[in-house]
């Protein structure tokens, strides 16, 4: 693999099959894609502003997603041997089951809540191909985690 990060859609896509296929032929444990710190920053202090300048009339949609990358950290998203595992609040979880309508042939295997954690790690079986897989975790990127279609997302790990 040559790169380890991508921003425009296409590009996010070819990044997970190529980090998929390098993953496989490793036979590593595990390949992580995280989005880019920066984007989560700047919406923090986006957040701030926001808040600072008016207590009503804030977007709660989106201050929801903001305050949900603040309790869980950088979004991320793990794959190994056909299992995507990620954390996400109980809000993202509505969406992700929104997502997986769209994926009749991912599902969820296990919810796990944590006492001593925030939110959910949810194993979903993804038995597909790599580009099947890929669409999928970008959606979970956009949609669930309600990031910028312009994301940088990284892989971290193969």
């Amino acid at each position: 693999m040559t790169r380890f990060d991508a921003a425009e859609p296409a590009d996010r896509r070819k990044l997970y099959v190529d980090a998929i296929t390098a993953h496989r032929e490793r036979g590593s444990g595990f390949l992580t894609l995280e989005a880019d710190n920066s984007v989560i920053e700047a919406d923090d202090e986006s957040l701030e502003q926001t808040h600072d300048e008016t207590a009503v009339g804030r977007d709660s949609e989106s201050e929801s997603a903001n305050e949900s990358a603040a309790e869980l950290g950088i979004p991320w998203v793990q794959f190994s041997d056909g299992t995507i595992n990620l954390d996400c609040t109980d809000a993202e979880l509505d969406v992700l089951k929104g997502v997986l309508d769209e994926f009749p042939a991912f599902k969820i295997d296990d919810l796990n809540r944590p006492e001593e954690a925030e939110g959910v790690n949810v194993r979903i079986s993804a038995k597909a191909d790599p580009n099947r897989i890929a669409q999928f975790v970008d959606d979970v990127f956009l949609e669930v985690y309600d990031l910028p279609p312009s994301i940088r997302v990284w892989a971290v790990g193969i």
